[in-house]
């Protein structure tokens, strides 16, 4: 039986882990929160770190002390992943339900995430190239 369905989160390997991650890049777009509401929306603007071909970070290993807002999942409690996106691998997982069928672990290819247009590769832009995130909020998003 595949490890996602028999272990929880917490009790994955470090290789579980990181499998986990389907290379959407949802996760590294920047995301507003509405103070009133607490709502969080996406931007269509990504990390200065990502790699958008890829969508993978350059500099994973680095990555939270060079942008100190970026989050370690591993880090986090499970109930703080509000703000992942509806498709993420660790949201799913820790509230329960299946991986899609496009996750490069069911589908074997790590293209059927871009196959199902599940990644940020086709729209998102570096934040070296927005001035205002307020003006690239992706409402369709989740």
């Amino acid at each position: 039986m595949s490890f996602w369905k028999t272990k929880k989160l917490t009790e994955m390997s470090i290789e579980e882990w990181e499998s986990l991650c389907d290379n959407c890049g949802k996760c590294c777009l920047h995301k507003l929160e509405d103070e009133a509401t607490r709502k969080i929306v996406f931007t269509s603007v990504a990390c200065k770190l990502i790699n958008l071909n890829a969508c993978r970070c350059s500099r994973y290993s680095e990555r939270t002390t060079l942008v100190p807002e970026c989050l370690d999942l591993r880090q986090l409690d499970s109930d703080k992943y509000n703000w992942l996106p509806s498709t993420c691998a660790y949201r799913l997982l820790n509230d329960g339900k299946e991986l899609p069928s496009w996750h490069p672990l069911i589908s074997e290819n790590y293209g059927s995430v871009k196959k199902a247009g599940g990644s940020i590769s086709s729209y998102a832009i570096k934040e070296s190239k927005s001035i205002n995130f307020e003006d690239h909020i992706i409402e369709w998003l989740k």
